[in-house]
């Protein structure tokens, strides 16, 4: 494997655990360039208005926005949840995941098990020897695992760290405000997105995974617009999301279900010994 090959992948793995956790949470646009020169496989970084820190200020009154801060609140008191997604981009990437995630005041925490289920950076990976991996949220990075193959070309080390602020130099400005919204990720930011649309409206009751939940839908992000769909319970908790977009990379859509609302969440730091820095890692590849 050469030097390009194992900072593509790096960057392939960062793009991976980051759309990952921010699907969990709330939504990642736009595609990501790799590092300097280079041309990292596709995937997505947070850069659609879904994934903004500091969305608009609500444009919705009445009763709807009433119903739907009360979401907002209910979603972010509850702290944490246990998640399941799927992303899917174009004929570029899918992947699945599942595990517990936290949003705390720290910031995003919690572990996830990322599977690749198609698309040509699926078949990168798998050529690599990985069709699947955990990632490990902390407050100031996060940490992915590797499989053995791709390992042995790192020092024998089964680890990548990604330090959020390390991720904001990602080639083509990809990573810009990645920290602060790495921090600020929580499910309710679906619903922040919504009391900014102005054809936001209640689709009904439906049922979700055999729970009765109310249907809601709009349009957010102006000439790059996307649509936002949440299904929500009777204690105001989110249950489902669904966001859908485009990118240049083809069609963007993101599922995800959460349950168990306030479920412990852990998330240990690997070895120091079985880790490589993601930065260190690039520089040392010429990347």
């Amino acid at each position: 494997m050469t030097g390009t090959t194992v900072c593509r992948t790096v960057v392939a793995i960062a793009l991976t655990a980051t759309l990952a956790g921010l699907t969990g949470c709330t939504s990642s646009g736009g595609p990501a360039d790799g590092g300097p020169g280079e041309s990292a496989p596709p995937a997505a970084t947070p850069q659609s208005p879904a994934s903004s820190t500091a969305p608009p200020s609500p444009s919705l009154t009445g009763p709807s926005a009433e119903a739907l801060r009360a979401v907002e609140r209910a979603t972010g008191r509850a702290g944490s949840a246990r998640v399941e997604s799927t992303t899917v981009m174009g004929s570029e990437l899918s992947l699945k995941a599942a595990g517990a995630l936290g949003w705390r005041d720290d910031g995003l925490t919690g572990t996830l098990t990322i599977t690749y289920t198609g698309g040509t950076t699926a078949e990168t990976m798998r050529r690599l020897g990985t069709t699947a991996m955990e990632a490990r949220y902390l407050p100031d990075a996060y940490y992915a695992e590797v499989g053995d193959e791709f390992a042995d070309r790192v020092g024998g080390r089964h680890w990548i760290k990604y330090v959020y602020e390390d991720l904001e130099d990602l080639g083509g400005g990809a990573g810009a405000g990645f920290a602060d919204q790495m921090r600020n990720t929580t499910p309710n930011q679906a619903v922040k997105l919504l009391l900014t649309a102005e054809d936001v409206r209640r689709v009904g009751e439906e049922k979700t995974r055999g729970r009765r939940t109310t249907h809601w839908t709009g349009t957010v992000g102006g000439a790059t617009a996307q649509t936002v769909d949440i299904w929500v319970d009777d204690r105001d908790l989110l249950v489902k999301k669904v966001e859908r977009g485009r990118t240049e990379n083809g069609e963007l859509t993101q599922t995800a279900y959460y349950s168990e609302y306030g479920v412990t969440v852990s998330a240990e730091r690997p070895p120091a010994a079985d880790t490589a820095d993601f930065k260190e890692l690039l520089a040392s590849q010429g990347g």
